[in-house]
């Protein structure tokens, strides 16, 4: 076995959101146009179906057009990786410049609402309850990470679970804060602005802008290393 002594981190600059997002291209935002009025919002998903697990030029490109056509407000700069799908993406709102990873999953509901901000990074195979949701400017939510808007009421008990009225509680994740991969937000939470949530972690409460909690439950462990500690009125 090898005794040589790992070599040490190396910090390098960001990439996603460094670079001001362009408007996109004329015939991209036609094709858009052309395409959701020949097909509709129906024939538009079952479309993306063709497209959606290739990572080629045409793929991708096609998933950019797809997904512009079928939302309810789309900026410039949107990517989608191979195999992500949505639910209801009528409801959704997308800002400038967002990438969404490979086999990511978005459910909206169609009386619901999902709010994407500018420059937010969604990773690989997140899942994202977007009946209730808005994610604010530059958040990175990490591969695998979760959030739920919902949960059954529980009654009554003579009934099964799965058969009692759900209750959707909203989510807010605030600008410039990350989550952490395979992280769980839990329904009705709110994550201050630039808070971190470690990996793994479960989150049942809100937490506090600029604070780094981890954990199952996810407890505080400490503000972050450059932020003015809140003070309690």
């Amino acid at each position: 076995m090898s005794t040589e002594r790992l070599p040490k981190s190396r910090v390098v600059p960001a990439v996603h959101g460094s670079r001001r997002a362009s408007g996109d291209p004329g015939y991209m935002v036609e094709l858009a146009g052309v395409l959701g009025q020949a097909y509709g919002l129906g024939g538009l998903i079952e479309l993306y179906g063709r497209f959606m697990t290739g990572d080629g030029l045409v793929d991708a490109l096609m998933r950019h057009v797809i997904w512009r056509s079928v939302v309810r407000r789309c900026g410039s700069g949107l990517q989608v990786g191979s195999g992500a799908e949505f639910k209801h993406p009528e409801t959704f709102e997308i800002g400038n410049g967002v990438f969404i990873g490979a086999q990511a999953y978005i459910q909206g509901r169609h009386d619901g609402r999902c709010v994407i901000g500018d420059n937010v990074w969604i990773g690989p195979q997140a899942y994202l309850d977007a009946r209730d949701l808005i994610l604010e400017d530059y958040v990175g939510w990490g591969p695998g990470a979760k959030v739920l808007g919902s949960s059954h009421t529980g009654t009554p008990v003579d009934v099964p679970i799965i058969l009692t009225d759900l209750e959707i509680k909203p989510v807010r994740v605030c600008a410039w804060a990350d989550i952490g991969t395979n992280a769980t937000i839990l329904p009705g939470v709110t994550i201050g602005k630039g808070a971190l949530v470690g990996a793994g972690a479960v989150v049942v409460r809100d937490v506090e802008p600029c604070a780094v909690v981890a954990g199952v439950p996810a407890k505080f462990l400490h503000w972050r290393a450059d932020a003015a500690v809140p003070t309690k009125s």
